[in-house]
């Protein structure tokens, strides 16, 4: 298994200067798209209802990178470096923002889940490479001891200030949008989410359209890696919201919030040559990029499955 993924390894997908421009564009028209429902007001749930928030962000934020890490490092005898510094990237990504359909579909916690949503896409910025820097790092310190692996720098500073930048200005113009528009940006808000969507899905298939029969031969390794990975995110906020006995509405919207990963930043991240060099990375990082774009169909599957699943129980009140 190990040795069929590490071909995955040498895929390397090039834009060029033009291309990097569009995906850029469809990451920040993503992003102020999220942004459109972050309202300043969100801010103040932290100290007017701090537990659930709190535990939620701290699952999203630090639990789940770490259970990441350790996943990553017991898998070590069947998945290659890139694949395990794939799912640390992913676990350093923010929430997705369907997961706020899916815990309303769920019978969750809305607000709890835009809220969650809210707060880790607005310190995402600092927060994903900050996260992809620590246990990245620390991941590959701990393999070098066992095994040979290429040297290689897990960015922080490039990824920070790519970030910034990418991230930064489409999320504050959503979040002025929503406050000093709020008619335009009520009408605006669920289109901009679907057609973000749209994008998110088109960029993974034109992404993958030239490696597609190494996607093929790969898909059933990689299938069961993304599975197991997000059973685990989908636990973590299930099993931390349990720990801290929280109401059931919270537990489910935190198994959502921290199950559902903004996996398309992943991918935009590894496709700026800015932060992942090609003169670097070049023939290595192919598994991180399959291990992201599977993650980004997959969650979608599973947050429905366990929002059904939730939807079909009755809650406290209902029985």
């Amino acid at each position: 298994m190990k040795e069929q993924l590490a071909g995955l390894d040498a895929l390397s997908i090039n834009f060029g200067s033009s291309g990097m421009m569009i995906v850029n564009i469809i990451l920040a028209f993503v992003m102020f798209g999220v942004a459109l429902g972050i309202k300043l007001d969100t801010f103040k749930d932290v100290l007017m209802k701090p537990k659930s928030l709190i535990v939620g962000v701290l699952l999203q934020w630090f639990a789940l990178p770490f259970i990441t890490f350790v996943l990553a490092i017991a898998l070590g005898h069947w998945i290659t470096p890139m694949i395990a510094l794939g799912m640390i990237l992913v676990a350093s990504c923010p929430g997705g923002n369907i997961s706020n359909f899916m815990s309303s579909w769920a019978k969750g916690n809305i607000e709890l889940s835009v809220s969650m949503t809210a707060i880790t896409t607005a310190f995402a910025p600092f927060i994903t490479p900050l996260n992809f820097w620590l246990w990245g790092s620390l991941y590959y310190q701990v393999i070098s001891v066992k095994q040979d692996v290429p040297t290689l720098i897990i960015p922080f500073l490039p990824m920070l200030g790519q970030i910034l930048l990418l991230l930064g200005v489409p999320i504050v113009l959503g979040m002025l949008c929503s406050k000093y528009f709020p008619k335009m940006t009520q009408k605006i808000t669920k289109p901009a989410q679907v057609i973000s969507i749209i994008l998110f899905m088109g960029m993974i298939v034109v992404s993958f359209s030239q490696n597609f029969t190494l996607f093929i031969e790969n898909i059933f390794y990689v299938f069961f890696i993304v599975m197991i990975h997000n059973a685990f995110a989908l636990s973590t906020g299930y099993f931390g919201g349990r720990l801290f006995k929280l109401p059931v509405r919270d537990i489910r919207s935190l198994t959502v919030e921290v199950g559902i990963q903004n996996s398309g930043l992943g991918l935009v991240l590894l496709f700026n040559p800015k932060i992942f060099p090609p003169e670097i990375w070049h023939g290595f990082y192919g598994g991180m990029l399959f291990i992201t774009a599977w993650w980004g169909i997959w969650h979608i599957v599973s947050g429905l499955t366990v929002s059904t699943i939730f939807r079909r129980k009755k809650l406290p009140e209902e029985v």
